[in-house]
């Protein structure tokens, strides 16, 4: 994990890590492959929790979350493309939008089933984590 990422979420109460083979297989699962930094932040911390900045909470979700919130939420169905990997615990869900190949993190309200409503947030897991330090 980058130094930036490790400052970012120094607040958070921060998960063991994940394996590279439990990675592999959720990802197998998602059909895509986690953005660089997000992949070194699980291996690191499979999951985390609390508070960045002053003003923002995040709840990071572990690999083992991943796949049952994105089929409970119909992510497939209402919004395709993006696959959830987060949220603010209060309305806020935070997706990876795989309909780019940069695999941009977007925040969409988490009961929406509309895609148009998704606002980037970051092009990479530590512009994200910034943009949530700063809000």
């Amino acid at each position: 994990m980058n130094e930036r990422v490790k400052e970012l979420v120094l607040s958070m109460d921060l998960n063991p890590p994940a394996t590279e083979r439990e990675l592999n297989a959720v990802e197998s699962e998602l059909g895509m492959v986690f953005p660089p930094q997000y992949r070194e932040f699980i291996l690191e911390s499979n999951g985390a929790e609390g508070m960045i900045g002053e003003n923002s909470y995040l709840a990071i979700w572990s690999l083992e979350e991943i796949v049952p919130l994105n089929t409970n939420f119909k992510v497939n169905e209402f919004t395709p493309g993006l696959v959830f990997f987060a949220s603010d615990g209060g309305g806020v869900a935070y997706a990876f939008d795989k309909r780019y190949a940069n695999t941009p993190i977007v925040e969409i309200p988490d009961i929406s089933i509309h895609i148009e409503e998704a606002e980037p947030c970051g092009d990479t897991f530590e512009e994200f984590l910034q943009h949530l330090h700063e809000a």
